[in-house]
């Protein structure tokens, strides 16, 4: 068991190292550079998707031996606390140890870990990055750096897949650094757009932020329990004092507000549309975003100590929620409405946890990574035939895009939990442990949970408008489909914009994704709660239809008018950039100005002031060295004389 999770891990990573290694770019000698070699393009499209293909198959495998109780009796705890729906089909719990790292004061346990969640979760990474990686293929048919996007495609499933099994705190670290890292390279592949660069930077910054306090909660927690062995930490979470764990659980919710795009760490993901579409999919489907929230359910039982942190994370839910909500229902750019949809959801993954509920954060974060994956592939589809992300150049694609279409609907179907997609199911079992714990008794204080559940309501009406104007925008109406050759919104994805549907090696993953997206919220339909059901059902139809009956109004125009004078602060995100650059960017800039300034006169000018100090004394040297033998004779008689008279005098 531990040496397939092994392996789960290490295929994709020497797939990232064949990758980079073995066809470094995809023009033979006697080609012209940007000059795709077909040969070349097919042996990194193999050596990208068939270690990501034996990783998801192991995934699964591990799953079904799981399930079956393969490991331990059933009833075996799958974390150190709380029941879950992972838990109770899949009960047990395999570790391996690879090394034990000596440090000088505790070890690191260089080992693994696969229980139910861990293997679950699993399953979601390696199947949206196998599928990212098929879709790819003829994505980027046209993109001579080929090798190298697949490459750090495979290390960013690695190093998720090593956040996911990792048995030791500090090992988990290693992959979540990791997949920073990876995230700045793939959404900067087309550095040469000084846009494509900034919005990596930014979001390498604005993530390593976070990561400083993650780091330091992993220590607080390590230093806490005597160990960095995650099922250590856990056993001693009832031993810790509360302000150790609320110490801890504050610092680590600093880096999953980073990884996870949340409230105030969440400018970043917007902007890391940049990057390519199939990225876009991974990134907020099952790595980096999904990150966070994973950690805050491994690590529950120390949240669950720390009611001032869950408290806090409820109202970094609300705002998240509602406020990328509402910029959602304002964007032009297709791709972006689908991140600050992202950003949106995962605050009510984050508000279930806050609720108590671990569960239903789970089962909505396998249903969202499923049907995020899907209408990403699919706005890839849409913007493959189009030849432009924004909506207003879209229209009547319902015609052309015959297998894209139906599956898309199914994306936002989900997303907005219409029946009987996933997200009908997940998102019910979210609302219900939030109005739980705003009629009841639970983890929040009463101000927090009745917050976070005003937020949840108004959030899912706001949710069915913003993806039914994306809907109706995209694919109804009359069509805006240019059918000449436009500029390319991405490059390398040079095509004849005419609207006509994407080609079989991007349909196939949208095909297969679409079965997840639509069914897999049966598998918690034993947990639905009809009364909560129903009412998110008429409160999102209720946001649709208005949404609906603008568009029937004026086709033409944008039924985001329905927000009125907020449209514009929407549409800008609530100028929350523009004020993170008023308080910090300018600060920054204007104090890497003065040190720059400083540095040229204080520094340099002590430097260049040397300099002619040492020219101006070579010069008075130089008059002391004329070559004129009469003078230096003279010169040495007046001294003889000098010192004679000297020596007389003061004899």
């Amino acid at each position: 068991m531990i040496a397939a999770a092994v392996i789960v891990v290490l295929s994709p990573f020497l797939a990232a190292v064949a990758g980079l290694l073995g066809t470094r770019r995809l023009w033979n000698d006697g080609r012209p550079p940007g000059t795709v070699d077909p040969a070349v393009y097919r042996r990194a499209a193999w050596i990208a998707v068939l270690p990501t293909a034996i990783s998801t198959v192991l995934a699964i495998w591990m799953v079904a031996y799981l399930w079956t109780g393969g490991a331990l009796p059933r009833g075996a705890a799958s974390y150190g606390g709380g029941s879950a729906f992972w838990s109770q089909g899949l009960p047990g719990v395999v570790q391996g140890t690879l090394s034990v790292i000596g440090t000088g004061s505790i070890p690191i346990t260089a080992g693994l870990r696969v229980d139910g969640l861990a293997a679950l979760i699993a399953v979601l990474v390696t199947v949206v990055a196998l599928a990212v990686q098929v879709y790819s293929v003829g994505y980027m048919r046209d993109e001579p750096r080929y090798p190298s996007y697949s490459a750090f495609i495979s290390l960013f499933t690695s190093a998720m897949l090593l956040v996911v099994y990792a048995g030791d705190l500090l090992v988990l670290y290693v992959g979540w650094e990791i997949m920073g890292l990876c995230s700045y390279l793939l959404i900067g592949h087309w550095w040469e757009d000084r846009a494509n660069s900034r919005a990596a930077v930014k979001a390498f910054l604005v993530t390593r932020i976070g990561d400083v306090g993650f780091l330091f909660g992993i220590f607080t927690l390590g230093f806490a329990a005597g160990s960095f062995r995650i099922d250590d930490v856990i056993g001693k979470v009832p031993q810790m004092s509360t302000g150790t764990l609320v110490a801890a659980t504050m610092l680590l919710l600093l880096g999953v507000a980073g990884k996870s795009a949340q409230v105030p760490l969440h400018t970043w993901l917007p902007d890391a549309m940049a990057g390519p579409t199939p990225i876009s999919a991974l990134i907020h489907a099952a790595t980096m975003v999904a990150a966070g929230i994973f950690v805050v359910a491994r690590l529950y039982p120390a949240f669950l100590g720390a009611r001032p942190t869950l408290d806090l994370l409820a109202v970094i839910a609300s705002l998240g929620m509602l406020g990328a909500a509402l910029a959602a229902l304002a964007q032009d750019d297709l791709k972006r409405v689908l991140a600050y949809s992202t950003i949106s959801q995962l605050a009510y993954m984050a508000g279930a946890l806050a609720a108590g509920s671990d569960e239903a954060a789970v089962f909505h974060l396998i249903t969202h990574g499923a049907f995020k994956a899907l209408l990403f592939l699919c706005a890839g589809a849409v913007i493959h035939a189009v030849g432009s992300n924004l909506m207003s150049d879209m229209g009547g694609l319902r015609r052309s895009m015959t297998i894209t279409f139906p599956a898309m609907t199914i994306g936002f179907a989900a997303l907005v939990g219409l029946p009987p997609a996933s997200g009908f199911f997940s998102k019910d079992a979210v609302l219900a442990a939030i109005e739980h714990a705003a009629a009841g008794p639970g983890p929040l204080t009463d101000a927090a949970a009745w917050l976070l559940y005003g937020c949840a309501l108004l959030t899912v009406a706001v949710t069915g408008a913003y993806a039914t104007r994306a809907w109706l925008r995209t694919f109804f109406g009359e069509s805006r489909v240019h059918s000449v050759a436009l500029p390319e919104p991405e490059p390398g994805v040079a095509h004849v914009w005419d609207g006509r549907e994407a080609p079989a090696s991007m349909l196939w993953p949208i095909g297969v994704l679409a079965v997840p997206a639509l069914l897999l919220g049966f598998a918690g339909a034993g947990t639905l709660e009809w009364s909560t059901a129903a009412v998110s059902l008429l409160v999102a139809l209720l946001g649709a239809g208005v949404v609906y009956a603008a568009w029937r109004a004026d086709p033409a125009a944008d039924p985001a008018r329905v927000l009125g004078p907020f449209q514009v602060p929407c549409r800008q995100a609530f100028h929350v950039d523009a004020v993170y650059s008023r308080l910090f960017v300018a600060p920054v800039l204007w104090l890497a100005r003065v040190v720059a300034r400083t540095d040229d006169t204080v520094v340099d000018g002590a430097v260049r002031g040397s300099g002619s100090l040492a020219v101006g004394a070579s010069g008075l040297l130089r008059r002391l060295q004329t070559g004129n033998a009469q003078l230096y004779l003279t010169g040495v008689l007046a001294g003889v004389l000098i010192i004679a008279v000297g020596a007389v005098v003061l004899g």
